[in-house]
């Protein structure tokens, strides 16, 4: 490089266009006459550039009280259309607008609106008269609550509606033993006692003390009877009244006890009844007797019907003899359904024909002689 030249010059870059911002115009008022230019005139150019301003309407400050007051009639509504009412509107003050309707269907007319009190004295005076009118409202259902129940507590324990009336006593189960009169004679002490107030359970422990009842039932039958039913204490055995537990004495020949399956006596005969077998057991030992009317009580209608009579020396020796002839030695009573079946087979079975003692104490290994 030569020390006589000068440096050559940097190229300079651009410079940036600088962005200027349009002018804005402020909206020209429509009630404001626009002044004409005494200057100088502006150019067409610019004006043409500049965005064309948006007139704004000013409503007069007067148009309300300018406008007329609105007259004529109310539109009102009546069954879906509307009905007008007459009622001019002023502008001097507000004035009430009553509004009716009518009630469409079968009934048609004017229906006032409910009306609300628009004072304080108003509102407690009704209140009070709500509260009264609620006051007797209740007064009066307790009274009648009171007659309702007084008529009906004097229905159904004093009035003679629903006393007991002894004709219309039924007494059912009485059986061979149990005297019916006497039954309903003691039912009878009850008569016009109201069927609310009977007590069935003093009635059914009088009703036991007649000779011959087991057990009893007694049931209100409405409006004015009553139902009795019996068990009676039928007689499965006859026992000499020499031998029979608590038998009296008596002066002539001695007849026969006739016992239930309890061992009660529920009567007396001078000779065995037909049907009934005879028991022969030890005197006063009633562990035997009540043995031997276990075995009785379990034994079905067909066979006790074939048994003559039972005698046993010990609770574990019963035996009984057959009207047709055989002799059953049964032992003690138990496993009596099991000794009945073997019994029939035994009686069945061409083996055992003519056999004339069957020993069934041990029913697994019952013995023919």
């Amino acid at each position: 490089m030569s020390p006589d030249r000068p440096p050559a010059p940097r190229p300079s870059r651009p410079a940036a266009p600088q962005r200027t911002a349009p002018a804005r115009t402020a909206p020209r008022r429509a009630d404001r006459p626009s002044a004409a230019p005494t200057g100088p005139s502006v150019p067409a150019a610019r004006d043409a550039a500049a965005p064309p301003s948006r007139p704004v309407r000013a409503a007069p400050a007067d148009a309300a009280a300018a406008r007329p007051p609105r007259t004529g009639p109310v539109p009102t509504t009546t069954g879906g259309t509307s009905r007008a009412v007459p009622g001019p509107t002023t502008a001097t003050g507000p004035t009430r607008n009553v509004t009716t309707y009518t009630v469409g269907g079968r009934f048609s007319g004017p229906v006032r609106p409910a009306v609300v009190s628009t004072t304080s004295r108003e509102r407690f005076a009704e209140r009070a008269r709500a509260r009264r009118a609620l006051a007797h409202r209740q007064v009066l259902l307790i009274a009648a609550g009171v007659l309702v129940a007084g008529g009906l507590g004097w229905l159904l324990l004093l009035s003679p509606v629903l006393a007991l009336d002894p004709a219309e006593v039924e007494v059912a189960g009485a059986g061979t033993v149990v005297a019916v009169d006497q039954v309903l004679a003691v039912v009878a002490q009850h008569h016009g006692t109201p069927l609310p107030r009977l007590d069935t359970v003093r009635l059914r422990d009088d009703v036991l003390e007649v000779p011959g009842v087991r057990e009893a039932r007694v049931v209100r039958e409405w409006p004015r009877g009553v139902a009795v039913q019996l068990v009676s204490r039928e007689p499965v055995a006859a026992v000499p009244e020499a031998t029979a537990p608590d038998a009296p004495a008596s002066d002539g020949a001695p007849g026969f006890a006739l016992l239930d399956q309890e061992g009660v006596q529920v009567g007396r005969a001078e000779a065995p009844p037909a049907g009934l077998p005879v028991v022969d057991v030890p005197v006063g030992d009633e562990r035997t007797l009540t043995a031997v009317l276990h075995v009785l009580e379990q034994l079905p209608p067909d066979l006790l019907a074939q048994v003559e009579g039972v005698s046993a020396k010990t609770r574990d020796t019963v035996a009984m003899q057959l009207r047709d002839g055989p002799r059953v030695e049964w032992g003690s009573a138990d496993e009596t359904p099991l000794k009945v079946a073997v019994l029939a087979a035994l009686r069945a079975a061409p083996v055992a024909a003519g056999a004339v003692v069957y020993d069934v104490s041990a029913p697994r290994m019952p013995i023919t002689r």
